[in-house]
């Protein structure tokens, strides 16, 4: 569970710093990726908004790993492995700036890494549930 908890820390720390970023430097923050800033400015902000909110979700795995496993699967694999493959497919097709491989690179390793994780501690390594 040591695992679980650890991938829920990083990943939210990882999700919260884009989402606080988004909110209060979204100038700097499209500069530093070298893309224009969003406009008008509300939808970069409500993609702050929501990476806080995803940031706010690992607390529960990481208090409650075995309660957080739905949690993890879903902002992990799915939702990380998707942004990695919607940055990868921006970059080739549209000529995105490079900063999205980096995005690409730690989105696609969060959603492995969360697979990895979630698979050591399948139920097949845990005791079942009483009732």
């Amino acid at each position: 569970m040591r695992r679980l908890r650890w991938v829920a820390a990083v990943s939210g720390l990882y999700d919260a710093t884009a989402g606080v970023a988004l909110l209060l430097g979204p100038p700097a923050f499209a500069g530093l990726l070298e893309v224009p800033a969003p406009h008008p400015q509300i939808y970069g902000e409500l993609n702050g908004v929501f990476l806080l909110a995803v940031a706010l979700g690992y607390v529960i795995p990481y208090r409650d790993p075995e309660r957080g496993r739905a949690y993890l699967w879903v902002m992990g694999p799915f939702l990380k492995g998707a942004g990695a493959a919607t940055f990868l497919l921006d970059y080739f097709v549209r000529h995105s700036s490079r900063s999205f491989l980096l995005f690409a690179a730690t989105d696609g390793a969060l959603a492995l890494i969360t697979l990895w994780a979630l698979a050591a501690t399948s139920s097949t390594n845990r005791p079942a549930h009483r009732r």
